[in-house]
């Protein structure tokens, strides 16, 4: 069978995929149901639409598309090959469609939705598990996709839409952002097990400003904490290793071949000392932030509360 080019107005083959998709998406499912159908009259009735309307709409659609989809025997209708084949991609795209909008419902639903949720390296061991797990006393069914990054990352994919909630330090400063204080993390000074200073308690840091360090990579907020703290005791620290994580830098000064200012471990580790640092004052506040002007699904909206009535009890003892 041969197909006309309709001679009506249609959508040109250049017209931009946004333009197609925003004249094409509201007549899919009514082409879909007279496709099922093959009665316009009975598919009207399925669909609760006037008949008028859903005639309209298809002659609509096979203009803007410029083929003929159905041939028609009065309110009796037969796709063609073309409409076939049409209706192939059509069923798929409203099956994901359905399979995307039931998605997003259950993430939304308040007793089996989704979080979102970023955290430092540093609070992933005993931290957040501690903390879901009070949660779930609660809300048992809630789902969490957990992230763990540093600082500035987790702040990118919040910007994103792709985190609900970030646990952070330095709590941050910007005006499309809201960010709480929940706690306050002391730090230390971490030497090898030998070291000249691994039989104080505590220390200064002025007195190791001829130690080599080893420190997080920068953008992320203990390498400015160092950074600060070390500038505020009266020195830039010399830096032989950078990382990415927090028990990494504890294993090279183990090794000896560094110090480190670090928040504590959640498990002692042999082979290095910790020492309380008197001054400057070492700490480091931890905050929790998300997108101003976000909309909180159900459960989103329970965790936030649940983390902001933990102010000053965040971490453990």
């Amino acid at each position: 069978m041969v197909h006309q080019q309709r001679s009506e107005a249609h959508l040109s083959p250049s017209s931009d995929t946004e333009d197609i998709v925003s004249v094409l998406a509201p007549r899919l499912a009514h082409f879909a149901g007279v496709a099922r159908t093959e009665h316009v009259t009975r598919a009207a009735q399925e669909m609760q639409v006037p008949q008028s309307t859903l005639s309209r709409a298809m002659v609509r659609l096979e203009q803007d598309l410029g083929v003929d989809l159905f041939a028609r025997r009065g309110r009796t209708v037969s796709l063609t090959p073309a409409g076939r084949t049409f209706l192939g991609s059509v069923e798929r795209a409203l099956a994901e469609i359905a399979r995307a909008a039931e998605e997003v419902r259950a993430d939304a639903d308040p007793a089996t939705g989704k979080v979102a949720f970023g955290f430092l390296h540093t609070m992933g061991s005993e931290t957040v598990p501690g903390l879901i797990r009070a949660f779930r006393a609660d809300h048992p069914r809630v789902r969490f996709s957990l992230v763990q990054n540093y600082g500035e990352a987790m702040i990118e994919r919040l910007r994103a839409g792709e985190l609900d909630l970030c646990l952070t330090s330095p709590v941050p400063d910007a005006p499309d952002l809201v960010a709480r204080r929940l706690d306050e993390q002391k730090l230390r000074l971490v030497v090898p097990a030998d070291h000249r200073l691994a039989s104080r308690k505590r220390v200064r840091l002025a007195e190791a400003a001829d130690e080599t360090f080893v420190t997080l990579e920068p953008g992320y907020g203990m390498r400015r904490i160092t950074d600060d703290l070390c500038r505020q005791a009266g020195f830039k620290p010399r830096i032989a290793f950078e990382g990415e994580e927090a028990e990494t830098l504890r294993g090279l000064v183990a090794a000896g071949l560094g110090v480190a200012l670090l928040p504590p471990p959640a498990v002692p580790r042999p082979g290095v000392a910790e020492l309380t640092v008197t001054a400057p004052r070492a700490a480091r506040e931890i905050g929790v932030a998300w997108l101003a002007g976000h909309p909180d699904t159900p459960p989103v909206a329970a965790f936030k509360r649940f983390l902001l009535s933990r102010r000053g009890r965040l971490l453990p003892d």
